[in-house]
């Protein structure tokens, strides 16, 4: 069976909607520079390495004891080595204070250094009212309306802040119980489960679903708790292509052909891991194809929809929605609060079965902390107002709002001739930059123009695609929008940031194709 999209317009019946996705290629002269910037960074710093060891130049960063010189080096690595030389000179672009809410503007601690961001100092003043580009705040649930947060605050009277206790002990409370039922109906599954951290949603629960014997595998840009959780779990791993079913059934094939190695025996489990929307790529899983081998191969599929839940979809019900797919098609549906809706804390979901055996099993269940009695209020209150049993029907207002304007972001960023990253209805927008001393420059006169960005680089990024990563808000209004678009065009022209060589208006039929064959 071939399917085949070109422009987005998908002809398998898989998709029933136009699947568009962009992974355009920096122009040669581009990489080749990026290599060179990051070479000549490396010579002089292994240059000031060398001043420091002989005394030249202070030696500002953690070192070994003297009486443990002749230790394992317990601070050096590669990594460290990019840390001192290279990270250091743009270090002022990372963990900036905020002082207020982070809407769709926050208020900005000001904070200069004097020993090239070896350490910073504040100057008591405040920049205000800087445009937010950079939180996961998609539907805008991250606010400070007294009326909004009625709910909350009367549960913060009621049960204080702290819980001092886990599930499995002393607790669990009526509104844990009120959430997950919450939950389980809002993604129309049987049962759920809920977890005061989202990162731990993942570390410390795959570990209890697979073991030794077991095979995972997982997309090459999983999400590192993804990649812990795995790790922590005994299982065996394997990496398949980013989004490539191809890859995916070429590793299934080989799994059920060949089995465990040496001994040749069936693996236990085999358990797909996939995102719903990747956090740097702002690509969204091809979930109709992935549960197309899940059947096929008699694999399950652990899908995590932490940037996903909330932000597509018709009603913000996540990929699920978003291909028009059952629910009932993957087996552990996991995601997060802490982004659409403005909270903390992550779920599983799913049968009934396996939630009760993660209330036994999980990590997380037997030994962390519940979820805060306020936080679990926020959630609940967020997710009615998705669901309409606020009696209104601003959730969904949101969610309209947000596709509306990522739409137009992305769309007036392909105009101007940026290359970025990922599908066209994906809140995540990656603008691609390439080269290391542009990540730096490109934060800061953002910032001077009053906006805030997050810019990533390697070794969050592969080396040559340093990017800048914008989240696209319900709450940004389209004022906002344009005044972020006219300053990316301005910053855009001064840093020669435009490598795309085409434009979706100009040029539609040069977007790449992408093709899929899936065997029967």
């Amino acid at each position: 069976v071939l399917y085949f999209q070109k422009n987005g317009v998908s002809n398998g019946s898989l998709y029933k909607k136009p699947f568009i996705e962009h992974f355009e290629q920096a122009p040669m002269y581009v990489a080749v520079l990026t290599f060179l910037a990051f070479g000549l960074g490396s010579i002089f710093g292994y240059l000031r390495d060398f001043m420091r060891a002989w005394g030249l130049e202070k030696r500002n960063i953690a070192t070994e004891r003297e009486q443990q010189k002749d230790f394992v080096p317990l601070y050096q690595d590669f990594e460290d080595f990019y840390t001192r030389n290279l990270y250091m000179r743009i270090r002022d672009n990372w963990n900036r204070p905020i002082c207020s809410v982070p809407g769709p503007q926050f208020d900005l601690m000001e904070r200069v250094t004097n020993d090239y961001n070896w350490t910073f100092r504040f100057t008591g003043r405040t920049i205000k009212n800087v445009i937010n580009m950079g939180s996961y705040n998609y539907l805008g649930f991250a606010e400070t309306d007294a009326n909004a947060l009625k709910t909350v605050t009367k549960e913060l009277e009621k049960y204080g802040t702290g819980i001092c206790s886990t599930r499995q002990e002393m607790g669990t409370l009526d509104k844990h119980v009120e959430l997950e039922k919450l939950v389980a109906t809002f993604l129309g599954v049987e049962d759920a489960m809920v977890f005061g951290m989202g990162f731990a949603t993942n570390s410390m629960n795959i570990p209890a679903l697979v073991g030794k014997g077991c095979l995972i595998l997982s997309d090459e840009l999983n999400h590192t708790s993804l990649v812990l959780g795995a790790r922590l779990s005994g299982a065996t791993i394997r990496i398949f292509k980013h989004n490539n079913t191809q890859s995916l059934e070429s590793l299934l094939k080989d799994a059920v052909v060949d089995g465990q190695p040496r001994s040749h025996r069936a693996w236990r489990k085999i358990i797909i891991l996939v995102e719903g929307i990747y956090s740097m790529e702002g690509s969204i899983v091809r979930l109709p194809e992935i549960v197309f081998l899940k059947k096929k191969y008699k694999a399950y599929l652990y899908l995590d929809e932490a940037h996903s839940i909330g932000a597509v979809g018709a009603t913000g019900r996540g990929v699920v929605e978003y291909f028009g797919m059952n629910p009932d098609d993957v087996d552990v549906l996991m995601g997060t609060f802490t982004k659409s809706f403005g909270a903390a804390g992550g779920y599983i979901a799913g049968k009934k079965d396996l939630v009760d055996f993660l209330r036994t099993h999980s990590h997380s269940a037997v030994y962390a902390t519940s979820m805060c009695p306020p936080v679990a209020e926020q959630i609940i209150r967020a997710m009615k107002c998705l669901m309409g049993l606020d009696g209104t029907t601003q959730g969904l207002q949101r969610v309209r709002q947000l596709g509306k304007n990522t739409r137009y972001f992305r769309q007036r960023l392909h105009e101007m001739g940026f290359i970025i990253y990922g599908n066209d209805d994906s809140p995540v927008v990656p603008l691609l930059l390439f080269m290391p001393g542009k990540i730096g420059a490109f934060s800061r006169r953002m910032l001077e123009k009053n906006i805030g960005v997050v810019v990533v680089g390697f070794p969050a990024t592969p080396l040559t695609e340093s990017r800048a990563r914008f989240c696209v808000s319900a709450a940004h209004t389209r004022e906002m929008l344009d005044t972020v678009l006219s300053a990316l065009d301005e910053v855009g022209d001064f840093l020669l940031l435009k490598y795309s060589r085409y434009s979706k208006a100009a040029h539609p039929e040069l977007y790449e194709e992408t093709r899929f064959e899936l065997e029967d």
